[in-house]
């Protein structure tokens, strides 16, 4: 992780723009297809979460905007992306665990099983600060449409939420909340991050 000068990279406008807007977050829903993760979680075993969670790493990868990210009135720019999920911990709370993107799936997988477990039964957030991390929520056990207003002044990070996935007679979806931070991206990256998200999940193989 290292701080940039703005007007050396392709945010120079938007950091101009959006760095000291009293609300530079912008939200994008989409409704995925989710159903061959549904159909891999069940016949390998592993987590829907991970799964997902995999698919928006190796989605973000290839969108450059997202090693940038504005943090403290400075641009900065990272060399490795984190997803990040919540857990539930053995105390009844929830605790942050920044998992390492990784492409192979099976690694990932790895190291969101022992992160998760660790930070379960330690309380205790395990942060990785020299990512970029993209953060997550799952409401798995609630039926809501997404969410808006998440943003604290503090952290800048793009997030996802999502709820129940929703059966349909030939497919299930998801419908999936994005927020990012204006001066880190336009709206024309942040769909196409989210198409990505698609395409990998359609193009899921084990």
């Amino acid at each position: 992780m290292k701080e940039v000068n703005p007007q050396e990279t392709s945010r120079a406008y938007a950091f101009e723009m959006w760095m000291n807007a009293p609300m530079p977050m912008v939200t994008f829903f989409k409704t995925l297809n989710v159903s061959r993760l549904v159909k891999i979680s069940r016949e390998s075993g592993m987590k829907f979460n991970m799964l997902i969670c995999w698919c928006i790493g190796k989605a973000a990868r290839n969108v450059k905007e997202f090693y940038l990210l504005p943090v403290g009135g400075k641009l900065m720019q990272y060399d490795t992306i984190a997803v990040n999920t919540i857990v539930a911990n053995r105390e009844g709370e929830v605790s942050s665990c920044d998992i390492p993107f990784c492409d192979d799936l099976s690694m990932f997988n790895q190291h969101y099983l022992r992160l998760t477990k660790q930070v379960a039964e330690s309380c205790v957030n395990h942060d990785l600060t020299e990512s970029m991390v993209i953060g997550t929520s799952a409401l798995a056990q609630y039926e809501i449409d997404g969410a808006v207003g998440m943003y604290s002044g503090i952290f800048n990070n793009p997030f996802l939420i999502w709820g129940k996935y929703k059966r349909r007679l030939l497919k299930t979806t998801l419908t999936v909340s994005f927020q990012f931070h204006h001066t880190q991206m336009d709206g024309a990256h942040a769909s196409r991050f989210l198409d990505e998200v698609q395409k990998e999940i359609d193009n899921l193989r084990i």
